[in-house]
């Protein structure tokens, strides 16, 4: 089959765009307002930019009525915002986090999650989250669209501290990714949760391998 998104129909029950481009990792944005307020949401469109320096992203469309949600208000006045890595355990809580609420509500008490304050930015994280991001704001990046949710907000961040629970890492020093279950989103209303991982190496790599890793003091040799 073929079809030009908002052009031609696909002809199918569901749409399938977002269902082609998975798992996308989740970004659990936690924001604090100028007021004070804390706030919490899921952003299905998030990832990593860089690691030297350590810089992530996160895509927010507008709300059902076409305003710009709270977490990008609260980062861009602010300047700080918090990524808590969403987990298998965590995921009700996850989902609850994601409703639209009036403004003013607290996201970390509507889902029944402790907050735990940060080090270097004015923002609570989820204390029950085996790993959090501390990211001081870069800019926005404001691409229009169709419809009320269509226009997009891109924040980006530079990540200025990580929280890593002891029980998260291996003894060989790696992330314990099969035992954290970190959750993704699919398309439609489906998730999944990472159980299984294989490895692969570049042959003939060297240097790059520093890339691939991540690793912010090789990358400087």
């Amino acid at each position: 089959m073929f079809y030009q998104p908002g052009v031609t129909p696909h002809g199918l029950a569901y749409d399938p765009f977002k269902s082609c481009v998975v798992p996308r990792p989740i970004g659990w944005i936690s924001t604090r307002s100028k007021d004070g307020i804390d706030n919490l949401a899921p952003y299905s469109q998030f990832t990593n930019v860089s690691f030297d320096p350590a810089m992530v992203m996160f895509s927010s469309n507008q709300t059902t009525d076409g305003r710009r949600k709270d977490s990008v208000v609260n980062a861009e006045q602010t300047g700080v915002f918090v990524w808590n890595m969403a987990t298998w355990d965590l995921r009700e809580h996850v989902n609850l986090s994601a409703e639209e609420l009036p403004y003013g509500v607290d996201e970390f008490e509507h889902a029944g999650l402790e907050k735990a304050d940060c080090v270097n930015v004015a923002a609570s994280r989820v204390s029950t989250s085996p790993i959090q991001f501390e990211c001081e704001y870069i800019q926005t990046v404001r691409l229009p669209g169709n419809g009320p949710m269509g226009t997009v907000d891109v924040i980006f961040g530079k990540v200025v501290g990580v929280h890593i629970a002891d029980g998260a890492l291996t003894n060989d020093g790696k992330v314990d990714v099969l035992k954290l279950r970190p959750i993704a989103r699919m398309g439609y209303y489906e998730y999944t949760s990472v159980e299984s991982k294989f490895e692969m190496v570049i042959p003939n790599s060297g240097r790059l391998l520093a890339g691939l890793e991540g690793a912010a003091a090789k990358n400087k040799r």
